[in-house]
């Protein structure tokens, strides 16, 4: 029996700071803003971490399927920035969320992508039929140097998906991974902020595995662009998904439901997996998702995903992605520093 998402969940904040904002404040790249097609991106509360957001991914995921939490045998948490350098998020979410201690549970890390890993895992687990539910979560509260071009776009959110056997609002018909070592962007155990090699990030780092991992899928499958209804890409800003899109061939029609990150910025770990929850907030039964993650350092995860009837069922038992995009709160730059914990003493 087939592997797919019985359930999925999000949350973001609802802090938000305008791209034109900090722009104000680093005069001299005032034309940031425009060049990433990123108009605001979202800022964790002062109490808010990977851990918070996780959670609440999490229950909502729960929620929307009503799903009882004991059936989860697996939990995997991917992030970058895990508040805890030795203690896992995952079983901080599992006891929050009221699952059965007979429980396997692990953080994994592998920048942007890790969320999409921990899906691939929960897809092994639950297709050998060695748990009932297993838990992915891609959440993120990222960070950028002030000053920095990532600081226009690191952002804080989170998705959670159940993934399963029975029931399934989504089957996912299959997945291909692209992987290299490839130093785009790292962060030392310590640091504060992450640094980047610019030549790194574009050509070889970002193209080269979502091309690669994406057309990879697409001979694994024996299929084209033409055969999807939607495709999602990793968003580390506006124009890189674009750009990656036109390359294999997938029309803006087909990315824009899912593209998100112009209203909310980059989510890392929860960036791709938020766009698929956004496309499945609107996807009907028979339509299919292509999905492709990226993860500096580097690699990418390709999906391909058939909606099935569930969908319309649980849809609307929990907050949809854009439903976060209202009743929103702007801060100036002095809240902000405040909120990321930028100003050390």
């Amino acid at each position: 029996m087939p592997a797919g998402i019985v359930s999925y969940g999000v949350y973001i904040p609802r802090y938000r700071i305008r791209a034109e904002e900090i722009a104000r404040v680093w005069g001299e790249r005032e034309d940031m803003a425009k060049s990433l097609n990123v108009i605001q991106k979202s800022v964790p509360d002062i109490d808010e971490d990977a851990v918070t957001i996780a959670v609440e991914a999490s229950r909502n995921a729960v929620r929307r399927a009503s799903i009882d939490p004991a059936r989860i045998g697996a939990i995997y948490a991917g992030s970058e920035s895990h508040p805890y350098a030795v203690k896992p998020t995952g079983t901080i979410v599992g006891e929050a969320i009221g699952v059965n201690h007979e429980l396997t549970a692990a953080d994994f890390e592998f920048a942007c992508k890790a969320g999409t890993a921990a899906v691939q895992a929960c897809i092994g687990l639950v297709s050998s039929e060695l748990i009932d539910l297993g838990l992915a979560i891609g959440a993120d509260t990222s960070q950028g140097a002030p000053g920095d071009a990532l600081e226009y776009t690191a952002a804080a959110g989170g998705a959670a998906f159940i993934i399963g056997r029975e029931d399934l609002a989504a089957e996912i018909e299959g997945f291909y991974s692209f992987t290299t070592d490839t130093p785009d962007f790292w962060r030392r155990e310590g640091m504060a902020y992450p640094e980047h090699g610019g030549r790194f990030t574009g050509e070889p780092g970002y193209f080269k595995h979502v091309t690669s991992a994406a057309r990879g899928l697409l001979e694994k499958m024996k299929t084209s662009p033409e055969d999807y209804d939607y495709a999602v890409f990793h968003q580390p800003n506006g124009k890189f998904p674009a750009r990656v899109a036109k390359r294999l061939g997938f029309s803006r029609d087909q990315t824009e439901p899912g593209l998100v990150v112009p209203w909310i910025g980059n989510t890392y770990s929860g960036s791709s997996l938020i766009g698929l929850a956004a496309t499945l907030d609107v996807a009907k039964p028979g339509e299919r998702i292509f999905l492709a993650s990226f993860g500096s350092g580097a690699g990418s995860d390709a999906f391909s995903i058939r909606v099935k009837d569930a969908i319309d069922d649980i849809r609307d038992r929990a907050p949809k992605v854009r439903d976060y995009f209202e009743d929103v709160v702007h801060l100036d730059y002095a809240v902000y520093t405040k909120h990321k914990g930028k100003l050390r003493l």
